[in-house]
């Protein structure tokens, strides 16, 4: 497990982390060259190791403005790195580094199931996870397994908390029977 509050983990990617170099920072060229060269910042590498040998990915996070909070976003931008898991040799999507591995999400939210439906007030939750699960997951070869989500666990009693807890426990329980996570689209035709 990897707490990245009690790490002090810090979400920036910047250029200062990378060996110095001229003209303008291009995140993913200086990561590029940070994986070819080995000069990842210590940290970045400890993580990044621990992705690429690990079976199963679970990001576990609050839904925070219908998306990821900072810092987590913070670490797949910096551990994610171009050449390791993605881009060049490592591919997008069916060849990148993590295919044949598994990552869900785990989530909660602030409100009720009912306001995160097609009907509800904010739209169905697998929307919000979209562009997690297509774009985050399995755009680095992920199988992204569909999200497990608590429904605003602040709202609820000890009786319906335990209920949940023991729901989460049952989904890793099962994890290796979980189908994947809905990512496909109909496509638009364009206007």
């Amino acid at each position: 497990m990897i707490d990245l509050y009690a790490r002090g983990w810090d979400p920036v990617l910047a250029r200062a982390e990378f060996p110095p170099f001229e003209g303008p920072f291009k995140p993913q060229r200086e990561q590029w060259n940070g994986v070819r060269e080995g000069t990842l910042a210590p940290e970045v590498r400890a993580d990044l190791k621990r992705v690429l040998t690990a079976d199963l990915l679970v990001l576990s996070f609050p839904l925070w403005w219908f998306s990821l909070p900072a810092i987590l976003k913070g670490w797949l931008d910096r551990v994610f790195a171009m050449g390791a898991v993605s881009g060049g040799d490592a591919g997008m999507f069916e060849t990148a580094a993590l295919v044949g591995r598994r990552a869900v999400v785990l989530t909660t939210t602030g409100g009720p199931a009912e306001v995160f439906t097609d009907a509800g007030l904010f739209g169905d939750i697998d929307d919000f996870l979209f562009h997690i699960n297509r774009g985050m997951l399995e755009f680095v070869g992920y199988t992204a397994l569909r999200p497990i989500v608590t429904f605003g666990p602040a709202h609820l009693d000890d009786v319906e908390r335990a209920r949940a807890l023991d729901d989460v426990r049952h989904a890793f329980d099962t994890i290796g029977g979980r189908s994947p996570a809905p990512t496909a689209r109909p496509r638009v035709a364009p206007l």
